[in-house]
Protein backbone atom coordinates (compact mmCIF):
# COMPACT_ATOMS: atom_id res chain seq x y z
CA UNK A 1 0.00 0.00 0.00
CA UNK A 2 2.83 2.40 0.89
CA UNK A 3 4.48 1.72 -2.48
CA UNK A 4 1.32 2.43 -4.47
CA UNK A 5 0.78 5.64 -2.52
CA UNK A 6 4.17 6.94 -3.70
CA UNK A 7 3.35 6.42 -7.40
CA UNK A 8 2.64 9.65 -9.25
CA UNK A 9 1.01 10.14 -12.69
CA UNK A 10 4.33 11.42 -14.00
CA UNK A 11 5.88 8.04 -13.19
CA UNK A 12 3.70 6.45 -15.86
CA UNK A 13 4.88 9.08 -18.36
CA UNK A 14 8.48 8.24 -17.49
CA UNK A 15 7.86 4.49 -17.84
CA UNK A 16 6.02 4.81 -21.15
CA UNK A 17 8.76 7.09 -22.45
CA UNK A 18 11.57 4.74 -21.44
CA UNK A 19 9.84 1.79 -23.11
CA UNK A 20 9.24 3.74 -26.33
CA UNK A 21 12.79 5.09 -26.38
CA UNK A 22 14.23 1.61 -25.80
CA UNK A 23 12.11 0.23 -28.65
CA UNK A 24 13.33 3.06 -30.91
CA UNK A 25 16.96 2.28 -30.06
CA UNK A 26 16.50 -1.40 -30.81
CA UNK A 27 14.61 -0.75 -34.03
CA UNK A 28 17.12 1.76 -35.39
CA UNK A 29 20.45 0.16 -34.33
CA UNK A 30 20.93 2.75 -31.57
CA UNK A 31 19.69 5.49 -33.87
CA UNK A 32 22.18 4.88 -36.67
CA UNK A 33 19.47 3.75 -39.11
CA UNK A 34 16.77 6.10 -37.85
CA UNK A 35 16.95 8.48 -40.82
CA UNK A 36 18.45 6.18 -43.44
CA UNK A 37 15.42 6.62 -45.70
CA UNK A 38 14.96 10.33 -45.06
CA UNK A 39 15.51 12.39 -48.21
CA UNK A 40 16.06 16.18 -48.30
CA UNK A 41 12.97 18.20 -49.16
CA UNK A 42 13.22 19.59 -52.68
CA UNK A 43 13.22 23.37 -52.64
CA UNK A 44 14.66 26.42 -54.36
CA UNK A 45 15.30 28.48 -51.22
CA UNK A 46 18.46 30.61 -51.25
CA UNK A 47 20.53 30.17 -48.09
CA UNK A 48 19.61 33.62 -46.77
CA UNK A 49 15.84 33.07 -47.00
CA UNK A 50 15.36 31.95 -43.34
CA UNK A 51 16.57 35.41 -42.33
CA UNK A 52 13.37 36.91 -43.76
CA UNK A 53 10.95 35.42 -41.16
CA UNK A 54 13.59 35.75 -38.43
CA UNK A 55 14.01 39.47 -39.09
CA UNK A 56 10.28 39.94 -39.48
CA UNK A 57 9.54 38.31 -36.14
CA UNK A 58 12.49 39.40 -34.00
CA UNK A 59 12.81 42.78 -35.70
CA UNK A 60 9.59 44.25 -37.06
CA UNK A 61 7.21 42.59 -34.61
CA UNK A 62 9.40 43.40 -31.58
CA UNK A 63 9.61 47.03 -32.70
CA UNK A 64 5.83 47.13 -33.15
CA UNK A 65 5.31 45.86 -29.61
CA UNK A 66 7.60 48.62 -28.28
CA UNK A 67 5.77 51.28 -30.33
CA UNK A 68 2.35 50.13 -29.08
CA UNK A 69 3.66 50.18 -25.52
CA UNK A 70 4.72 53.81 -25.94
CA UNK A 71 1.36 54.73 -27.49
CA UNK A 72 -0.59 53.16 -24.63
CA UNK A 73 1.45 53.96 -21.50
CA UNK A 74 -1.59 54.01 -19.22
CA UNK A 75 -2.20 50.28 -19.29
CA UNK A 76 -0.96 48.37 -16.27
CA UNK A 77 -1.17 44.88 -14.83
CA UNK A 78 -3.12 42.26 -16.74
CA UNK A 79 -4.26 44.81 -19.34
CA UNK A 80 -0.63 45.48 -20.28
CA UNK A 81 0.03 41.74 -20.58
CA UNK A 82 -3.10 41.28 -22.71
CA UNK A 83 -2.08 44.15 -25.01
CA UNK A 84 1.44 42.81 -25.56
CA UNK A 85 0.21 39.30 -26.31
CA UNK A 86 -2.45 40.60 -28.66
CA UNK A 87 0.10 42.58 -30.67
CA UNK A 88 2.47 39.60 -30.72
CA UNK A 89 -0.34 37.34 -31.92
CA UNK A 90 -1.15 39.66 -34.81
CA UNK A 91 2.54 39.96 -35.69
CA UNK A 92 2.93 36.18 -35.53
CA UNK A 93 -0.01 35.66 -37.89
CA UNK A 94 1.55 38.12 -40.37
CA UNK A 95 4.92 36.34 -40.07
CA UNK A 96 3.31 32.93 -40.61
CA UNK A 97 1.45 34.22 -43.66
CA UNK A 98 4.77 35.44 -45.08
CA UNK A 99 6.40 32.06 -44.42
CA UNK A 100 3.54 30.19 -46.06
CA UNK A 101 3.82 32.43 -49.11
CA UNK A 102 7.58 31.82 -49.33
CA UNK A 103 7.05 28.07 -48.91
CA UNK A 104 4.42 28.09 -51.65
CA UNK A 105 6.89 29.81 -53.99
CA UNK A 106 10.06 27.85 -53.15
CA UNK A 107 8.82 24.28 -52.66
CA UNK A 108 7.86 22.31 -55.82
CA UNK A 109 4.68 21.03 -54.20
CA UNK A 110 3.97 24.26 -52.39
CA UNK A 111 2.72 23.90 -48.82
CA UNK A 112 2.49 20.11 -49.17
CA UNK A 113 6.18 20.00 -50.05
CA UNK A 114 6.83 22.22 -47.04
CA UNK A 115 5.10 19.62 -44.87
CA UNK A 116 1.63 21.12 -44.39
CA UNK A 117 -0.79 18.50 -45.63
CA UNK A 118 -4.16 18.17 -43.89
CA UNK A 119 -4.43 14.52 -45.00
CA UNK A 120 -1.74 13.54 -42.47
CA UNK A 121 -3.29 15.29 -39.46
CA UNK A 122 -4.66 12.16 -37.75
CA UNK A 123 -1.45 10.15 -38.11
CA UNK A 124 0.76 13.09 -37.10
CA UNK A 125 -1.40 13.75 -34.03
CA UNK A 126 -0.91 10.20 -32.72
CA UNK A 127 2.77 9.95 -33.66
CA UNK A 128 3.47 13.31 -32.01
CA UNK A 129 2.28 11.91 -28.69
CA UNK A 130 4.51 8.85 -29.06
CA UNK A 131 7.53 10.93 -30.15
CA UNK A 132 7.15 13.30 -27.20
CA UNK A 133 6.72 10.41 -24.75
CA UNK A 134 9.88 8.74 -26.05
CA UNK A 135 11.80 11.99 -25.60
CA UNK A 136 10.37 12.84 -22.19
CA UNK A 137 12.95 10.91 -20.11
CA UNK A 138 15.78 12.60 -22.05
CA UNK A 139 14.34 16.06 -21.38
CA UNK A 140 13.93 15.27 -17.68
CA UNK A 141 17.52 13.99 -17.61
CA UNK A 142 18.67 17.24 -19.25
CA UNK A 143 16.80 19.26 -16.60
CA UNK A 144 18.33 17.14 -13.81
CA UNK A 145 21.85 17.60 -15.18
CA UNK A 146 21.29 21.32 -15.62
CA UNK A 147 20.14 21.61 -12.00
CA UNK A 148 23.13 19.58 -10.79
CA UNK A 149 25.77 21.68 -12.54
CA UNK A 150 23.98 24.97 -11.81
CA UNK A 151 23.89 24.21 -8.09
CA UNK A 152 27.51 23.06 -8.26
CA UNK A 153 28.52 26.43 -9.76
CA UNK A 154 25.99 28.79 -8.18
CA UNK A 155 25.20 27.12 -4.86
CA UNK A 156 22.47 24.88 -3.53
CA UNK A 157 19.96 27.75 -3.51
CA UNK A 158 19.75 27.77 -7.31
CA UNK A 159 16.24 27.29 -8.66
CA UNK A 160 15.37 26.95 -12.33
CA UNK A 161 13.13 29.81 -13.38
CA UNK A 162 9.68 29.11 -14.78
CA UNK A 163 8.92 30.23 -18.31
CA UNK A 164 7.66 33.82 -18.27
CA UNK A 165 4.25 32.88 -19.65
CA UNK A 166 3.76 30.26 -16.95
CA UNK A 167 4.54 32.89 -14.33
CA UNK A 168 2.07 35.33 -15.89
CA UNK A 169 -0.78 32.85 -16.23
CA UNK A 170 -0.59 32.05 -12.51
CA UNK A 171 -0.01 35.66 -11.45
CA UNK A 172 -3.00 37.08 -13.36
CA UNK A 173 -6.29 35.22 -12.83
CA UNK A 174 -8.30 37.44 -15.22
CA UNK A 175 -9.94 35.32 -17.93
CA UNK A 176 -9.01 37.49 -20.97
CA UNK A 177 -5.30 37.42 -20.19
CA UNK A 178 -5.34 33.70 -19.47
CA UNK A 179 -7.12 32.95 -22.73
CA UNK A 180 -4.64 34.93 -24.82
CA UNK A 181 -1.62 33.44 -23.01
CA UNK A 182 -2.95 29.94 -23.68
CA UNK A 183 -3.62 30.90 -27.31
CA UNK A 184 -0.08 32.20 -27.77
CA UNK A 185 1.54 29.24 -25.99
CA UNK A 186 -0.35 26.33 -27.51
CA UNK A 187 -1.36 27.68 -30.93
CA UNK A 188 0.80 30.60 -32.04
CA UNK A 189 4.17 29.43 -30.68
CA UNK A 190 4.05 25.87 -32.11
CA UNK A 191 2.93 27.07 -35.55
CA UNK A 192 5.33 30.02 -35.77
CA UNK A 193 8.43 28.38 -34.30
CA UNK A 194 8.11 25.10 -36.16
CA UNK A 195 7.61 26.80 -39.52
CA UNK A 196 10.61 29.00 -38.77
CA UNK A 197 13.12 26.65 -37.14
CA UNK A 198 12.19 23.32 -38.69
CA UNK A 199 10.57 24.36 -41.96
CA UNK A 200 13.04 27.09 -42.98
CA UNK A 201 16.20 26.91 -40.85
CA UNK A 202 16.58 23.12 -40.71
CA UNK A 203 15.64 22.62 -44.37
CA UNK A 204 18.10 25.29 -45.51
CA UNK A 205 20.97 23.93 -43.40
CA UNK A 206 20.42 20.44 -44.75
CA UNK A 207 20.18 21.69 -48.33
CA UNK A 208 23.24 23.95 -48.40
CA UNK A 209 25.74 22.86 -45.78
CA UNK A 210 26.81 19.36 -46.85
CA UNK A 211 24.15 17.50 -44.88
CA UNK A 212 22.11 16.25 -47.86
CA UNK A 213 22.69 12.60 -46.99
CA UNK A 214 22.68 13.03 -43.22
CA UNK A 215 19.94 15.01 -41.51
CA UNK A 216 21.40 14.93 -37.98
CA UNK A 217 23.75 17.95 -38.31
CA UNK A 218 20.85 20.08 -39.61
CA UNK A 219 18.61 18.82 -36.80
CA UNK A 220 21.27 19.64 -34.19
CA UNK A 221 21.98 23.10 -35.61
CA UNK A 222 18.31 24.09 -35.84
CA UNK A 223 17.80 22.78 -32.29
CA UNK A 224 20.62 25.01 -31.03
CA UNK A 225 19.02 28.05 -32.69
CA UNK A 226 15.63 27.06 -31.28
CA UNK A 227 17.00 26.73 -27.73
CA UNK A 228 19.04 29.94 -27.58
CA UNK A 229 16.13 32.01 -28.87
CA UNK A 230 14.51 31.43 -25.47
CA UNK A 231 15.48 33.84 -22.74
CA UNK A 232 16.59 31.59 -19.83
CA UNK A 233 19.87 29.68 -20.41
CA UNK A 234 18.77 27.21 -17.75
CA UNK A 235 16.12 25.95 -20.17
CA UNK A 236 18.46 25.53 -23.13
CA UNK A 237 19.58 21.88 -22.59
CA UNK A 238 16.01 20.56 -22.29
CA UNK A 239 14.83 22.75 -25.18
CA UNK A 240 17.70 21.45 -27.30
CA UNK A 241 16.54 17.88 -26.64
CA UNK A 242 12.96 18.88 -27.48
CA UNK A 243 14.24 20.55 -30.66
CA UNK A 244 16.05 17.37 -31.70
CA UNK A 245 12.83 15.41 -31.16
CA UNK A 246 10.85 17.83 -33.33
CA UNK A 247 13.57 18.04 -35.97
CA UNK A 248 13.81 14.26 -36.15
CA UNK A 249 10.04 13.90 -36.47
CA UNK A 250 10.06 16.40 -39.35
CA UNK A 251 12.79 14.57 -41.25
CA UNK A 252 11.33 11.13 -40.54
CA UNK A 253 7.78 11.94 -41.60
CA UNK A 254 8.26 14.82 -44.04
CA UNK A 255 5.32 16.46 -42.26
CA UNK A 256 5.67 19.76 -40.46
CA UNK A 257 2.42 19.02 -38.63
CA UNK A 258 4.15 16.40 -36.51
CA UNK A 259 6.65 18.75 -34.80
CA UNK A 260 3.86 21.34 -34.52
CA UNK A 261 1.77 18.83 -32.57
CA UNK A 262 4.76 17.84 -30.40
CA UNK A 263 5.33 21.50 -29.58
CA UNK A 264 1.60 21.93 -28.89
CA UNK A 265 1.49 19.00 -26.44
CA UNK A 266 4.66 20.13 -24.65
CA UNK A 267 3.42 23.68 -24.14
CA UNK A 268 -0.10 22.53 -23.22
CA UNK A 269 1.36 20.23 -20.57
CA UNK A 270 3.34 23.12 -19.07
CA UNK A 271 0.27 25.39 -18.98
CA UNK A 272 -1.93 22.67 -17.45
CA UNK A 273 0.69 21.79 -14.82
CA UNK A 274 1.08 25.46 -13.82
CA UNK A 275 -2.68 25.92 -13.44
CA UNK A 276 -3.08 22.66 -11.50
CA UNK A 277 -0.29 23.65 -9.10
CA UNK A 278 -2.14 26.90 -8.50
CA UNK A 279 -5.17 25.01 -7.24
Amino acid sequence: MEFTETIQPTDFIWLAGLILFACWLLDTSLGRKALADSLPRRNSMPPYLPLVPLLLWFGAVSMTVVMVQKLTPGLQGWQKIFRDHLVMSIGAIVTMAAMMFLAHVHFPRGLKGFGLNIKTIAKDFVMAILNLLATWPLMMAAITMTMFFARLLSGQDYQMQQHQQLVMITEYPQLPVRIIIVFVAVVIAPLLEEMMFRGFVQTTIRSYFNTRNNAWPAIAASSVFFAIMHADPGHWPALFVLGVCMGYSYEKSGSLLRPIFIHFFFNAYGIAAALLMET
